[in-house]
């Protein structure tokens, strides 16, 4: 166990939002949550974009649990998507890509802190604690990265521009990452090719690069490590 940076007041973490795009891991950790925390409400999401539709008034976690891989995402914009619509709510990270490069740019972005995904539930509850005592959570082992930072930075700058992508150009950034080309991404979309045309236009524009070979290799730069999958280990991990 190991916390990094000041103390700050303590978290009262009655309500959590689980994130997770494997239906049995998501179902498993939301109920391994409410079983050791005693907690009032979980709530569950598959991808980022219906996460984002559950907070609202009805709905405001104060804790929220982050896998980095979901099909609506790219690298860390969905990390930064959710800091967005709720800047005040600490992101706790469980994730299988856990490299320290990773978990050094999720720090530097702000997260609550990082668990790799087949930690044990006791070392899911050290991290909780931290996050409530207002700390910051890393896992045994980490070692920040030494070095200049520039490859972080570019790494959070290259988020940040794909998190602001509008949900019609993000859709689009894929199947361009795909290879498709206009007319099937069109076909797709329901779209016109020429409508296609204007926001590739425009999302490169955004991205800050000439051409769809340069979007796609900007893309997959940010995509982190992509071979990382969740196991049936890190699920029996949490139901035992």
């Amino acid at each position: 166990m190991q916390s990094h940076g000041d103390t700050h007041s303590l978290v009262m973490i009655r309500s959590v939002l689980v994130i997770d795009d494997h239906p049995l891991y998501c179902d498993a950790l939301a109920s391994t949550l409410k079983r050791i925390y005693q907690l009032q409400t979980v709530r569950t999401a598959t991808t980022l974009s219906d996460a984002l539709k559950l907070v609202g008034p009805r709905f405001m976690p104060d804790l929220v649990v982050l896998d980095l891989k979901l099909p609506d995402v790219t690298g860390l914009s969905g990390f930064l998507k959710i800091r967005d619509k709720i800047p005040d709510v600490p992101v706790l990270v469980v994730s299988a890509i856990s490299s320290d490069e990773t978990i050094h740019a999720l720090m530097q972005a702000g997260a609550a802190g990082f668990v790799p995904k087949d930690a044990s539930p006791k070392v899911l509850q050290n991290a909780l604690t931290i996050v409530r005592e207002g700390q910051k959570y890393l896992p045994p082992g980490y070692t920040a990265p030494s070095g200049p930072s520039g490859d972080t930075l570019s790494t959070c700058e290259i988020a940040r521009k794909i998190a602001d992508l509008p949900p019609q150009q993000a859709r689009i950034m894929q199947l361009i990452c795909a290879g498709k080309p206009n007319k099937q991404i069109a076909y797709e979309m329901s779209l016109a090719e020429a409508t296609v045309k204007a926001h590739i236009t425009a999302l490169l524009r955004r991205l800050g690069v000439h051409n769809r070979t340069q979007a796609a290799v900007l893309v997959r730069s940010a995509q982190l490590d992509q071979s990382a999958e969740s196991s049936d280990a890190d699920l029996r991990a949490l139901l035992n």
